[in-house]
């Protein structure tokens, strides 16, 4: 048998103990704090928001964070605020690098989605926003160029969510972007709990707006193709997108959320068209055949199945949906069954998606919650504005655990949540929080020896395909028998968009060996990598295989503690 691939760190110290998560923002050097432009005029946006993007803009292997930011109304300007990049120092600290980048931009931005558009190597950044939004290049030296005008993708009105993806395999990433409702300062309803008092409206006071796809032409310039694809739709209030490959054909369908109306879910037609199958795969409406006020959304295979199933996140008493793959077009509401519907039921859930906190090889579920209403208390006692985040360990056997009030201080705050990403910032190989708050500040919070179990970290870099590989369907076996799949994506959660690197545990050390990698590439291409050592990360050319592999570092959660300090 051949040596694995790389060094193998199974024996090295580990860290002990329960897995936590720690919040770290202040010592990470990260001071974010959301403007929501609110004045008392209680405007629909305000509600919303901003979301969180992972992205190594640099391209030197650590991970930096967005965070998108609104704007003061007109009439009301305070101060000016901008989006923020901060860029990873490498030692558990961030540095504010926005001025320097270029993207000190003023817009009321909402989401945000991170793809290499040009195929150049380096990941641009597109941001949603009322009134125009923004599409910033990389320019390869630290700085970005807002390109949005010649790119043809300004895509006014009440934009949300983002997703970069390539729906015809032509090698080129395509844009799909959410939108909610027909909303402007021109016309603002006025709402009333009490007959007297303006409050925050529902969705339901708006008219829909479609949701637009946007083809990239290869001259970076894109055409709006929304129509031509089957996907114009003002009836949706869309907020999030999923993408998923949810038959298993190898081109990517989308999977959309909708407040207040029907969910939907495009099938690929592998012609450049989509078709809504929604209602007949069964994930437009609750079992009760209602709709819900589906907020984030993320796809995984928690199951071990092979076949991604959907998370998403809904209004207070709708609790979350779990929507599992039966594999034959249809997917069947397992919340309840798998015990995550009633620790869910009294919270507002925003941001959420599948992540393998604790490398066990299972995919476990986080949600990032927070009300809408300000004053919920006094309608509703039992209701706060601000909620606790909820984590799910996933047992294995198609039941979660909630594993939130033993997994550290950081998970007992309450927030006024809503975009939330994973990524692992400090390179130990577990996977770290981030999380954005309405009108309030970020957060992130470092996982604690979630990496006392073994992992396998990599990165795709296509060559035929997108360069970011999105849509390259990864299938990772073991000597044991364990397999595992995971597909490199774009957006989910909600207006935010995690890591792109993918993240494989495999539990205790020295139980898997090695294990054997297999890559669906998205213009159909498969590559096969056998022997490949644990506890590394490695970056996989499409073609080429493994073309560089670092090993994990294993550093004690005191030390840690003690440099970032």
């Amino acid at each position: 048998m051949a040596a694995p691939f790389g060094a193998s760190l199974a024996g090295a110290a580990r860290p002990s103990g329960p897995i936590t998560f720690t919040d770290v923002t202040a010592q990470a050097g990260i001071h974010f704090k959301h403007n929501s432009g609110a004045f008392g005029a209680k405007y629909l946006p305000e509600t919303m928001g901003s979301g969180v993007c992972v992205l190594d803009y640099d391209n030197d292997g650590w991970p930096d964070i967005l965070f998108v930011n609104s704007m003061d109304w007109p009439g009301h300007r305070t101060d000016r605020s901008y989006p923020a990049l901060y860029r990873n120092n490498h030692d558990g600290t961030f540095s504010d690098v926005t001025r320097q980048a270029g993207l000190a931009v003023e817009m009321y931005g909402l989401g945000c989605a991170v793809g290499d558009y040009d195929n150049d190597g380096f990941d641009d950044i597109y941001i949603t926003a009322i009134g125009g939004s923004h599409l910033f290049r990389n320019l390869h030296n630290g700085k970005f160029s807002d390109v949005t005008a010649r790119a043809g993708l300004a895509d006014n009105g009440f934009p949300t969510g983002a997703v970069w993806f390539d729906y015809d395999n032509d090698g080129k990433l395509d844009l799909f972007v959410a939108h909610y409702v027909e909303w402007s300062l021109q016309t603002d309803q006025f709402c009333s709990l009490d007959g007297k008092h303006k409050s925050y409206c529902t969705p339901e006071a708006y008219k829909g707006e479609s949701s637009r796809l946007f083809h990239n032409l290869g001259n970076g310039k894109f055409e709006d193709v929304t129509k031509r694809a089957g996907l114009y739709d003002p009836s949706g209030k869309s907020l999030s997108t999923a993408l998923i490959d949810y038959d298993g054909d190898g081109w990517l369908d989308l999977f959309v959320t909708n407040d207040t109306q029907a969910n939907k879910l495009y099938h690929n037609n592998h012609n450049g068209t989509f078709s809504e199958v929604g209602f007949s795969a069964g994930v437009a409406f609750s079992d009760a055949g209602r709709a819900r006020a589906g907020m984030g959304t993320d796809a995984g295979d928690y199951d071990h199945s092979s076949r991604p199933s959907l998370v998403i996140g809904n209004f207070t008493d709708e609790s979350m949906a779990l929507y599992h793959n039966d594999g034959s077009g249809l997917f069947t509401d397992d919340a309840a069954i798998s015990e995550i519907s009633a620790p869910s039921a009294q919270s507002l859930t925003f941001g959420c998606f599948f992540f393998d906190y604790d490398l066990d090889g299972w995919l476990d579920i986080f949600a990032a919650n927070g009300h809408v209403a300000d004053d919920i208390a006094a309608v509703r006692p039992n209701l706060r504005y601000a909620e606790l985040p909820l984590l799910f360990r996933n047992r294995g056997n198609g039941k979660f655990e909630d594993v939130s009030a033993q997994s550290g201080p950081a998970l007992h705050q309450p927030m006024v949540a809503r975009g939330a990403a994973y990524l692992d910032f400090d390179n130990d190989g577990d996977l770290d929080l981030v999380i954005t708050t309405n009108n309030g500040p970020a957060h992130l919070l470092r996982n604690d020896r979630g990496n006392r179990n073994d992992m396998l970290r990599m990165k795709l870099i296509g060559t035929r395909s997108n360069r970011d590989a999105i849509g390259a369907r990864v299938t990772v076996t073991t000597d044991t028998g364990l397999r595992q799949e995971a597909m490199v994506k774009s957006g989910s959660s909600y207006l935010s968009q995690s890591e792109l690197p993918l993240t494989f545990g495999f539990g205790k050390p020295g139980i898997v060996k090695e294990a054997n990698v297999q890559i669906m590439w998205p213009d159909g291409r498969k590559d096969s990598l056998a022997h490949v050592a644990l506890n590394q990360f490695i970056t996989i050319v499409e073609g080429r295989g493994i073309v560089s592999a670092q090993p994990v570092r294993f550093v004690p959660v005191t030390t840690i503690r003690r440099s970032t300090q």
